[in-house]
C-alpha cells in the first residue's frame, strides 16, 4: 500500500500544476487589476504604474505565472496586495476556523447518514422511508444560502437561542477555557447545521441504495437461510459492503464540502479560509486567491487519497498492487 500511496502523491504533481495553471489564468480574465480598485483621486497615474510594476502586474500573464510557480516551489505563495502580510500567514490564521467546520460536519453527517440510510433500506416503503425520502429530494433542492439565511432568521432573530455571525464573543475573549468552546460551539451551531442538512440529504440517499443493492445478494440470503439473527445479518455482513459506495461519495464530495464552506463562512461571518477567499475574490487580491485554490485543491486531492485507502479498510479483498503470479 505504501507503493501505492507514493505512486498516487506523485501523479499529483502535475495534476496541482494543471490547477494552478488554469486557475491563474482564469483569475486574470476579469478586466483590470487590484490598482482599479484605487478610487482616491489624489493618486497620480504615475503611481499607480509603479504600483503595477512592483507587483508584477505590467508582465504578461505567462511571465507572471512562472515567477508564481518559481516563488511557490521555493515555499513562498507571495504576500496580499492589500495587507503586505505572507500569504501563507493569513492562510495558516483562517485554516483552523475552516477545518473545524468542514470535519465536524463530515462527522455529524457520516453518524447520522449511515443509521438512516441502513434503517430506510431496512424499512423500505415505510413511513420512515417515505419521510426520508420527501426530506432528502427537498435537502437537496435547496440552496445552502437560503437555508442558512432561514436558520438565521429562525434561530437566531426570532428565537435568539444562537448568534448569528461570528465564531465568538469578543467579551469572552478573557473567560476560561471552557466558556470559550461553548462559545465557539453556539456561534459554530447554525453554520454547522447548514452545512451537515446539505451533505445528509444526498448522502442518506446513497447509502440506501447501496444497502438495497447488498441485501438482494446471494450470501444475505444464505445468512438468513442459516438462521443467523437480522442484526447480525444486517450489520456484520451488509453494512461493510454498503460502505462502499458512501466511501466514494465522500472522496468526490470534498469539492462540494469546500464550496459550501465559502457561501456559509460568508453568510455567518465565520472567520474561515472560504471567507477570506470571497474577500481576496472582490479585491482581486490575486496571491490570496492562488494561495486559497491550491490549499483547496491539494486537500481535496488528498481527499480523494484517503478514499482510495479507506477501500482496503472497508473490503479487504481490494488490493492496489497488481499480483506478479497473476
Amino acid at each position: 500500500m505504501f507503493r501505492f500511496i507514493l505512486r498516487r502523491l506523485l501523479q499529483f504533481i502535475p495534476l496541482l500544476i494543471g490547477i494552478s495553471l488554469v486557475s491563474f489564468f482564469v483569475i486574470h480574465l476579469a478586466p483590470g487589476d487590484p490598482t482599479n480598485l484605487f478610487i482616491d483621486p489624489s493618486v497620480k497615474p504615475e503611481e499607480l504604474l509603479r504600483l503595477r510594476a512592483n507587483y508584477g502586474l505590467d508582465q504578461p500573464v505567462m511571465v507572471q505565472y512562472f515567477y508564481w510557480l518559481k516563488n511557490v516551489v521555493c515555499g513562498d505563495f507571495g504576500t496580499s496586495f492589500f495587507t503586505g502580510r505572507p500569504v501563507l500567514a493569513e492562510i495558516g490564521e483562517r485554516l483552523p476556523a475552516t477545518l473545524l467546520l468542514m470535519v465536524s460536519s463530515l462527522f455529524l453527517t457520516l453518524l447520522i447518514t449511515i443509521p438512516i440510510g441502513v434503517y430506510s433500506a431496512i424499512k423500505k416503503g415505510k413511513f420512515f422511508d417515505q419521510f426520508f425520502t420527501v426530506f432528502s429530494f427537498a435537502g437537496m433542492a435547496i440552496p445552502s444560502f437560503w437555508l442558512g439565511l432561514m436558520l438565521m432568521l429562525v434561530f437566531a432573530v426570532e428565537l435568539k437561542w444562537f448568534p448569528a455571525v461570528g465564531m465568538f464573543s469578543y467579551q469572552l475573549k478573557d473567560a476560561p477555557v471552557f466558556v470559550r468552546a461553548l462559545d465557539v460551539l453556539r456561534h459554530m451551531f447554525l453554520p454547522l447545521l447548514t452545512m451537515t442538512v446539505l451533505s445528509l440529504a444526498g448522502l442518506s440517499r446513497y447509502q440506501r441504495a447501496a444497502m438495497l443493492e447488498v441485501l438482494k445478494e446471494d450470501y444475505i440470503k444464505t445468512a438468513r437461510a442459516k438462521g443467523l439473527p437480522e442484526r447480525v445479518v444486517i450489520f456484520k455482513h451488509a453494512l461493510r459492503n454498503a460502505l462502499m459506495p458512501i466511501v466514494t461519495i465522500l472522496g468526490l464530495s470534498l469539492p462540494d464540502l469546500f464550496s459550501g464552506a465559502f457561501i456559509i463562512e460568508t453568510i455567518f461571518a465565520w472567520p474561515g479560509m472560504g471567507r477570506l477567499g470571497v474577500q481576496a475574490v472582490f479585491s482581486r487580491n490575486y496571491p490570496v486567491i492562488m494561495g486559497i485554490v491550491m490549499l483547496s485543491a491539494v486537500l481535496i486531492v488528498l481527499g480523494n487519497l484517503l478514499a482510495d485507502v479507506g477501500y482496503a479498510l472497508v473490503d479487504p479483498r481490494v488490493r492496489f498492487e497488481k499480483n506478479p503470479k497473476s
